[in-house]
């Protein structure tokens, strides 16, 4: 069993039956329940923004659990003034090392926004995730999503088979995929911002350096006025003497 469908599965969704999930709800949604990232390359460090739209066929909207992919072991959820937030923690079958060489003993299997008003249908809300995507440009991070209301509950579990049309599906699982890392994607603002600072002090010695011989120069003319104006005035002293 794929990483997509073991998800599904701990939701209590198998995607044998996806094309007939409705929980206790019937007819499609006007909007799905979506994933923004901020950055999708691999290996960056990205806010994931769940956009939840409307309610449950009119329902409104009590709890929101998103199930993490297997791939990603660590979350950070934003709190919502208008919610409790709260991150369930499984353990991992086998302890994996992250890129600091620590040894990993357990992940955040789910994120639960449970409102403390029911989110009446027609109004939006959304929930920021801070994580590190994983370093597999090209694959597809699937993040199912199970909505409850009042009145019954929507599951967004739903995933493709292989060759369908995610549009064909009634209430498709929010994806994220994995694109190719640009360079360096924790370091190079830094290194930029390190080497405009460095060549902002290297100029620094020559604008100093000119701003001296400026002053030098005023200087120096100053000086030869002054000398000047002893010489004429001597000379006038002496002509007077001579006239007397």
């Amino acid at each position: 069993m794929s990483h997509h469908l073991r998800t599904a599965a701990r939701l209590g969704a198998p995607l044998g039956a996806a094309a007939l999930l409705t929980l206790g709800l019937a007819g499609s949604a006007s909007a799905h329940v979506t994933i923004t990232p901020s950055d999708t390359a691999a290996g960056a460090y990205a806010i994931l923004t769940v956009s939840n739209p409307h309610g449950c066929e009119g329902s409104p909207t009590t709890k929101v659990t998103i199930q993490m992919p297997e791939e990603i072991n660590a979350v950070t959820p934003t709190r919502n003034p208008l919610y409790d937030v709260t991150k369930t923690v499984e353990k991992l079958d086998t302890p994996v090392k992250d890129a600091h060489g620590n040894e990993i003993t357990e992940r955040v299997g789910t994120v639960v926004y449970t409102a403390k008003t029911p989110l009446l249908d027609g109004y939006r809300d959304a929930f920021d995730l801070s994580l590190q995507l994983p370093d597999t440009p090209g694959e597809t991070l699937v993040f199912p999503i199970i909505q409850t209301c009042e009145t019954g509950e929507s599951a967004w579990v739903e995933v493709p088979a292989e060759g369908q049309d995610p549009e064909e599906l009634e209430r498709p699982a929010p994806t994220v995929t994995i694109t190719e890392a640009t360079g360096d994607e924790h370091g190079a603002g830094a290194e930029e911002s390190a080497a405009e600072a460095d060549g902002a002090e290297a100029a620094s010695p020559a604008a100093d350096s000119d701003d001296d011989g400026g002053s030098d120069g005023l200087a120096y003319a100053g000086l030869g006025a002054g000398v000047l104006g002893i010489l004429v005035g001597g000379a006038a002293l002496a002509r007077g003497r001579r006239t007397s």
